[in-house]
């Protein structure tokens, strides 16, 4: 483990805590996640670690964690300055650089999802933690909000690791999807419950203020709903998303 590190000016401590932007995320091609248990299913689904930040305390907790971990690299500092670096008010005891993976623009395996201008990071992680839970493993990102940022990473719960994101633009709708039947979700479309479909399929939500683009809306092959009462006129987009995924799929995609 290198000498503890105080100041705020290191090398390694500006780098880490500038991904906190997209902007140094993009150059770096790399994003931060934080937390032992994030860090421990890290290192366990194989992901390429290209640094490990820690304090002392906490760089030996995850030692005790994680078979064959080496630490003879890690960046030990003081808890200040892994305050400084986290996005967390209350950062626990190490953070982690991870390499962004490049799944390019390919077609779906099986059951997919199609994110359509979600701008919430939290709506970006639960979706993507629902994803995970019933065995999706592509998801399209149409001028979405970064899913490498610490809100979306924290809020997918370990779920970015199991899935391949995409970024698509609208133009590639037609070629991924030649042959998948696109379920929108929208207000004006049939009741989800008891709708029952067939083969391999993707489930596009829209934005939280917006609903679908008029490109997704285009190349949807049906549109589904939630049905609810007149005491709310809508659902936070990854709740909505997560039921509809779940009534459609019925267990299809899962164990």
């Amino acid at each position: 483990m290198k000498d503890l590190i105080t100041s705020r000016n290191n090398k390694a401590v500006k780098e880490l805590s500038s991904l906190k932007e997209k902007k140094y995320r993009d150059e770096r091609g790399t994003y931060i996640v934080e937390g032992f248990k994030m860090v421990r299913e890290a290192y366990a689904a194989g992901k390429k670690v290209v640094r490990l930040m820690g304090t002392e305390e906490g760089l030996e907790e995850l030692g005790k964690s994680v078979a064959d971990i080496d630490l003879s690299e890690a960046i030990a500092v003081t808890e200040e300055i892994l305050k400084y670096v986290s996005d967390c008010k209350t950062p626990q005891g190490v953070v982690a650089e991870l390499e962004k993976e490049d799944f390019g623009i390919t077609k779906p395996e099986g059951v997919s999802a199609l994110l359509d201008g979600i701008s919430d990071p939290g709506n970006m992680g639960t979706i993507e933690r629902t994803c995970v839970a019933v065995g999706v493993k592509d998801a399209y990102l149409l001028n979405c909000c970064d899913p490498y940022s610490p809100k979306a990473v924290r809020s997918s719960m370990s779920g970015i690791y199991s899935l391949r994101l995409h970024f698509i633009t609208a133009d590639d709708l037609g070629e991924v999807f030649d042959g998948v039947k696109i379920l929108a979700c929208d207000m004006n479309g049939k009741n989800v419950f008891g709708y029952n479909v067939e083969g391999n399929f993707c489930v596009a939500v829209g934005n939280e203020a917006n609903g679908l683009s008029e490109e997704v809306k285009k190349a949807a092959s049906e549109v589904v709903k939630l049905p609810m009462t007149d005491k709310v006129e809508s659902l936070n987009a990854g709740v909505a998303f997560s039921v509809v995924l779940y009534e459609l799929t019925k267990g299809k995609c899962g164990k």
